[in-house]
């Protein structure tokens, strides 16, 4: 079986949150304690997967170079590709497409956060499918913001419509797509919709429409967050706080995970804690040593 890879869209100008935007790439904003980009990294790695790309703007990509790395400190191996233009979801298939060469994907939007106990047996559950795709249906107050999951009466799904004026069910289309080797042929098929970019509800009604689909539902015990407006950042970031103070583990650690899949070991756990002394996080590292 093909090795799956992993897409971190981070891309788009960020214009719903200016004017802390202007001068960084929303995904490199501060959720709490880690900058943003490190919550679906460390999605994909939970999922096991070590080759990944990161899609940027060619303006942001040296920031995110310098914030992520070439991806050894984790074990992983990362690949920078420029978006010129934000031109829609899907786009990211075409653009990463001979990084995958073929084989299957995972792809995160670099603005959600996923959290929830028994998401790397859900992520494993999604890996495991070798044909068609996965996605993830997630029950929101505001279903209009997102691709919404329509069912019919013996609870399956008909059809995935994007940013619908009135939503047919509470359930939204989370921002993680595994989807198998055919991902970018099928999104060269892709026409623009009315707002003029390749929407990622058309590619997935492909697979939709040859019965390839899974819609797996995010049930209570799950959190999905996005952080695109100012409000939502900051509900994001006291989320992760909340939870790392009352339990005082942490969220979205790409050191941890990737100390506990032994892709790396105590010599550079030990370092990367040396290089984080000042902080928690630094403390927090020194803590797994113990």
């Amino acid at each position: 079986m093909t090795q799956r890879k992993g897409i971190i869209l981070a891309g788009g100008s960020g214009t719903r949150l200016y004017p802390i935007t202007m001068g960084v790439s929303k995904q490199l904003l501060p959720v709490y304690d880690k900058p943003m980009v490190y919550y679906p990294l460390t999605v994909l790695m939970l999922a096991g997967i070590r080759e990944i790309c990161v899609i940027t703007t060619p303006e942001d990509q040296a920031q995110f170079q310098r914030t992520l790395g070439d991806g050894s400190q984790w074990g992983i191996s990362l690949t920078y590709i420029e978006q010129p233009s934000p031109d829609g979801l899907a786009q990211a298939y075409l653009l990463a497409r001979d990084f995958l060469d073929g084989a299957p994907s995972a792809m995160v939007l670099g603005d959600n956060v996923f959290f929830g106990h028994g998401l790397p047996e859900l992520l494993a559950e999604a890996d495991a499918r070798t044909t068609g795709g996965t996605v993830f249906g997630y029950r929101v107050s505001d279903p209009e913001r997102y691709g919404v999951v329509d069912y019919d009466a013996a609870g399956r799904v008909t059809q995935i419509i994007e940013k619908p004026q009135k939503a047919p069910s509470p359930y939204a289309v989370t921002g993680l797509y595994f989807l198998d080797g055919t991902a970018p042929e099928r999104a060269a098929t892709v026409t623009p919709s009315d707002r003029g970019e390749l929407e990622i509800t058309s590619l997935l009604e492909t697979y939709l429409e040859d019965g390839l689909l899974d819609v797996r539902r995010m049930g209570r015990g799950y959190a999905w967050l996005d952080t695109g407006t100012h409000g939502s950042l900051l509900d994001a970031g006291n989320f992760v706080r909340t939870l790392v103070q009352r339990q005082g583990l942490q969220i979205g650690n790409p050191d941890e995970i990737a100390y506990e899949a032994g892709w790396v070991g105590r010599d550079e756990i030990e370092a990367r804690a040396k290089a984080f002394g000042k902080n928690d996080y630094g403390a927090y590292l020194r803590r797994l040593l113990d």
